[in-house]
This record gives C-alpha cells, sequence and structure tokens, in this order.
C-alpha cells in the first residue's frame, strides 16, 4: 500500500479543515459520506509519522483539542482519483488545528515547525509535494488585527514554499463562509485578493454552516473537497509544475 511515489499534499489551517462536519454538541455522529470513504490509494500520515489507510475522521489525532469529524480532505482525495485516475497514491498530510490565528502559523511557531516536519517525513520514499490546501482565517475576524491579515498571509505562503524548497508550489486556499466575527469581510477581501503564482481561492461564500454558525456542514465540507480538486486539477500541467 506504500509502495511508489506518493502524490502528498498538506492539509493546513484550523477547524473548517480539519472538520467538525457532523459534530453537534462535541459528538459526531459517525456518518461517513460515499463521497469519504476509504481507498486504498489513499493515505494519511498520523501523528507518529506512519503511514495508513486515511478514514475519516483524518484529523483525529492532530487537532485533538475538540472532537473532529468530515473535513473537505477525503473528498478532495476521491475527486482528484476519480477524474485523474493514473495519478497514483493520494497522500494527506492533516496539519490543521482548530481556533488558530495566522499569526499561530508565522515562520518559526510551532504549528508551522510541525507543518514544515510532517511534510518533510511524508515527502520521504520518493514523495512528491503536490499542493498545499489551505483553510484559516475565522479567527482573525475577531480583532482589528484584521487589517495585517494579507500582509501575514502572503508572508506565511512565501515562508512555505522558500523552507521547503518549492518556489512554485501549488497553493489553494479557502475565502471563509461563515460570518463569524466583526472582520470577516476584510479576512474574506484579503484571501480574494491574494496575487501571487501558482495560488488559487476557493470562494466558500454559500455553503451552508452547522448549527454553531461557525462549521461546513457534512454535505457543504463533501462540496468544499470537491471544488479544491477541481481547482487543484485546473492547474492542468500540475504534474509538472515543480
Amino acid at each position: 500500500m506504500t509502495d511508489g511515489n506518493k502524490n502528498i499534499f498538506i492539509l493546513g489551517g484550523q477547524s473548517n479543515m480539519s472538520g467538525r462536519g457532523g459534530v453537534v454538541n462535541n459528538i459526531f455522529d459517525g456518518f461517513i459520506p460515499q463521497e469519504c470513504q476509504s481507498n486504498s490509494s489513499i493515505l494519511r500520515l498520523t501523528k507518529g509519522l506512519t503511514w495508513e489507510e486515511a478514514k475519516e475522521p483524518i484529523h483525529q489525532d492532530i487537532d485533538f483539542y475538540a472532537i473532529c469529524g468530515i473535513g473537505p480532505g477525503m473528498s478532495f482525495a476521491n475527486f482528484v482519483l476519480k477524474n485523474d485516475p493514473n495519478i497514483g497514491v493520494i497522500g494527506l498530510v492533516p496539519c490543521a488545528v482548530g481556533a488558530t490565528n495566522i499569526s499561530q502559523w508565522s515562520q518559526g511557531s510551532f504549528f508551522y515547525n510541525q507543518m514544515l516536519n510532517r511534510t518533510r517525513i511524508a515527502l520521504q520514499d520518493d514523495g512528491i509535494l503536490r499542493a498545499l490546501l489551505w483553510y484559516q482565517g475565522e479567527t482573525d475576524t475577531l480583532n482589528d488585527d484584521a487589517k495585517l491579515y494579507k500582509s501575514r498571509l502572503y508572508k506565511f505562503f512565501t515562508d512555505v514554499r522558500n523552507d521547503l524548497n518549492t518556489p512554485t508550489l501549488p497553493i489553494i486556499q479557502v475565502a471563509l463562509a461563515s460570518k463569524f466575527g466583526p472582520y470577516t469581510e476584510e479576512i474574506r477581501q484579503a484571501q480574494l485578493e491574494t496575487q501571487l503564482q501558482n495560488v488559487k481561492t476557493v470562494d466558500a461564500n454559500g455553503l451552508k454552516i452547522g448549527p454553531d454558525f461557525v462549521h461546513l456542514n457534512t454535505p457543504s465540507e463533501v462540496q468544499l473537497g470537491q471544488m479544491l480538486a477541481n481547482a487543484f486539477l485546473g492547474f492542468g500541467s500540475a504534474h509538472n509544475l515543480l
């Protein structure tokens, strides 16, 4: 199951990337949609830095501060496999942690270093880094630091590329769906106006939020995964970008 090249995808950000679909009152309902079912060609890097067949919730041992549910990762991977059956094995590297702001992902921080370390381990044994999937920003809507978000986001993307020695790494970020704090529009504007090479922004606005008014519900996470996959596949020669 681990033979051959792995196509490595980093899953970074906060709770809507790690997944709260199907979680109500801190209980995961256990429902796993067809689009999120396990597949022997989809692996995930565990907290212990070993590979296993991925299964929901794929962030369960990484974002252990809360109960995880369905996120976009498995839907993304299954959709990529369906539309590019020759891509081979997909290796997901879960790194997202709920409630984290952009400063907590700055170069040298705990979460930043953890993400880079996990990615470097994942790239051993002929792994090939394909993209960073990034969904973060709700926490930054709560205070007027929002005006610094754009510059911090640009620096984060640039630092990740530099530190992983992948200057043209495809990055697909998500523009916020929820209206969490008073500075939501400022954060969304920064995300939607990102103009860096090989950075795409998928707009989650309009996807349905669960009863907590913050987190995407299960069908929305499934849809988001497919939107992210379409964005990745839309790079065209994504296999040759790096």
